[in-house]
């Protein structure tokens, strides 16, 4: 059995892929104190309670207020949490006004998730969420278009709390660059749980010759198509690593590696450690979340 996948079930008669709430009203899964993944984006706004949030291998111990941005496939879960409040939103990808670089931004504000908020951050945090709560549980006209602006000012407002830790956004090139470049990164953000492994296989299902997507990657992203779907099967198989009782050998064809071997060797390669290693150092399992052999 795989790790739990948490999908947004929607309420409203549109069904439209958002909702915004406290804890308690957005349900048990909000604050599972065991690892999952999610299919979509999750802001969480913790204004109470104590404990740890705990994303992929990094850990945040509760010193409220925060803000955090979990995104789709990352693995994550709430550790000895007491007194839990605040507010959660949730959407999907699909979701986002129809502009790549709030996509861009929500990439980078992963790259620094979680923020402490001082009083005047946290005044202007709360008046959004609680626009947001209210927008989506009135369901009036427009609503949804109302919804997608206040969650774009969000992006916008949490792009600027970044100051501490900057979030620095290069804008897509026009054309068809910025476009295939935007399409890819959905992809690569996908691998390590859905199996697109190569630049060509990518480049297949974009519909684009490997040398393009090469080009239009490095032209909107800075980066290589290579070099993103290696870090992309790298953090795949250290959260299976870290979170799972699979074997090595069953990572490695989880990742796609059909031998166990050259996986270790990639591993070893990508973090300086061997899987063995790597899972000694950071084991929290849950063992009875995953079947099969223990680590090979």
């Amino acid at each position: 059995m795989a790790l739990p996948l948490h999908r947004l079930e929607v309420r409203l008669p549109e069904a439209v892929p958002f909702a915004a709430g406290s804890f308690d009203t957005i349900g048990p899964m909000s604050r599972a104190a065991f690892p999952h993944r999610h299919t979509f984006y999750e802001f969480v706004h913790v204004t109470r309670g104590t404990g740890t949030h705990v994303v992929d291998l990094a850990r945040w111990e509760l010193r409220p207020p925060h803000l955090g941005l979990i995104l789709p496939g990352q693995v994550h879960h709430w550790e000895n949490a007491r007194d839990l409040d605040g507010t959660v939103v949730l959407f999907t990808p699909e979701f986002l006004l129809d502009h790549p670089a709030d996509r861009d931004l929500l990439r980078r504000l992963g790259e620094h998730p979680w923020l402490r908020l001082d009083p005047a951050e946290h005044a202007h945090i709360s008046r959004l969420m609680t626009e947001l709560t209210e927008e989506y549980g009135q369901v009036d006209a427009g609503f949804a278009s109302v919804l997608r602006s206040l969650l774009h000012v969000l992006l916008v407002r949490t792009a600027r709390l970044g100051a501490r830790a900057p979030v620095r956004r290069r804008p897509p090139p026009p054309g068809r660059h910025a476009v295939v470049a935007e399409e890819f990164a959905r992809l690569a953000a996908r691998t390590g749980a859905e199996g697109v492994r190569s630049v060509r296989e990518c480049a297949e299902r974009l519909g684009v010759t490997p040398g393009y997507l090469t080009e239009a990657v490095r032209a909107a992203l800075g980066r290589t198509p290579a070099g993103m779907l290696r870090e992309a099967r790298t953090q795949e198989a250290q959260r299976l690593l870290a979170r799972t009782d699979l074997s090595v050998r069953q990572i490695a064809a989880r990742t796609g590696f059909d031998d166990p071997a050259y996986f270790s060797r990639f591993f070893r390669r990508e973090t300086g450690m061997s899987p063995g290693d790597f899972r000694k150092h950071h084991d929290r399992r849950v063992p009875s979340l995953e079947a099969g052999p223990g680590p090979a």
